[in-house]
């Protein structure tokens, strides 16, 4: 049994959202993880038996592995609030605003982040003319992974063709050309600048396919740039009142150099997978996978 503080860990996985498949692999290599690190973990599914496995289980801590809705926008941390359980990563408020895309720019734009022009209209009118003009990007603004992300390039013959299951209102959000950056911040530290290759969009496909993207770490680019990138990912994680560890990602326009540099978004819970980037990132600044995972655990309360 491990020493630690806290000693049995329930890893919350799975779930209902659109990201349920990334969120077992997450749990998966975490609960694995924490195993090779001392503590008792236990892994669950969290459907509508949730109270009741959780109640059975009683951890000392939940590790919350789950990705998008109900898992990431402030309704499981209201949970595990109610129930008095200290859980990872970031608090209620700062789960739903970084899971609500629309307000997560207002919060940028207002601590003087820079943020691209971006407005929400309906799914029909995105599907009938152009929000704005081309090339831009049509995705919902309350979900992660970039899931159902639409790019309408420059000249195109109409505007995006989105699927019936997009949901009635939608994000329209002028398309940056360039490189993405990502930055993942733990506690009060941006560990490092990711470059992320891949032959198109940085799509759900590229992020969790095997050989969708390839990382370079740290990213060749301007020491300018470089260190911009970290300083707006830990300023956009503290604006959000991020905890724990958090992933910003950017788009940089290098014909611009730093006016081109944009913020997209803040994950509050970045993906734990074997292609991901936090991980990867940690890894670089000598902070092994079980390290972090454990830093993440201890790091763990309520009230956040």
């Amino acid at each position: 049994m491990s020493s630690r503080t806290h000693t049995r860990i329930a890893v919350l996985k799975g779930g209902p959202s659109a990201e349920r498949d990334v969120s077992l692999v997450t749990g998966r290599e975490c609960a694995a993880a924490l195993r090779t690190e001392g503590f008792d973990v236990v892994e669950i599914d969290a459907g509508e038996d949730l109270f009741a496995k959780l109640t059975a289980a009683a951890p000392d801590v939940v590790f919350n592995a789950l990705h998008g809705r109900w898992g990431e926008d402030g309704c499981m941390q209201g949970i595990l609030e109610w129930l008095r359980i200290p859980y990872t990563h970031s608090g209620v408020m700062a789960s739903a605003l970084a899971m609500d895309k629309v307000r997560t720019k207002e919060i940028y734009a207002a601590h003087g982040l820079p943020v691209v022009r971006h407005e929400l209209v309906s799914a029909d009118q995105a599907r009938a003319n152009h929000p704005m003009p081309p090339p831009y990007v049509v995705k919902p603004y309350n979900e992660g992974s970039s899931v159902g992300v639409y790019i309408v390039p420059e000249g195109a013959n109409g505007p995006a063709n989105l699927n019936p299951d997009m949901p009635e209102v939608v994000m329209a959000e002028a398309f940056i050309p360039g490189r993405e950056l990502s930055v993942t911040v733990m506690g009060d530290r941006a560990l490092s600048v990711t470059d992320i290759l891949t032959n198109g969009w940085y799509d759900y496909q590229a992020k969790y396919a095997e050989g969708g993207s390839r990382h370079v770490v740290p990213a060749n680019v301007p020491g300018e740039i470089f260190d911009a990138c970290l300083d707006f990912a830990l300023r956009a994680h503290n604006a959000l009142g991020c905890r724990g560890v958090s992933r910003t990602d950017l788009r940089w326009d290098e014909s611009r150099g730093i006016n081109g540099l944009f913020l997209l978004e803040t994950n509050t819970q970045p993906g734990m997978t074997p292609t991901s980037l936090a991980p990867e990132q940690a890894a670089h600044c000598g902070i092994p996978f079980g390290q972090l995972v454990s830093w993440m655990v201890e790091d763990a309360s309520c009230f956040r």
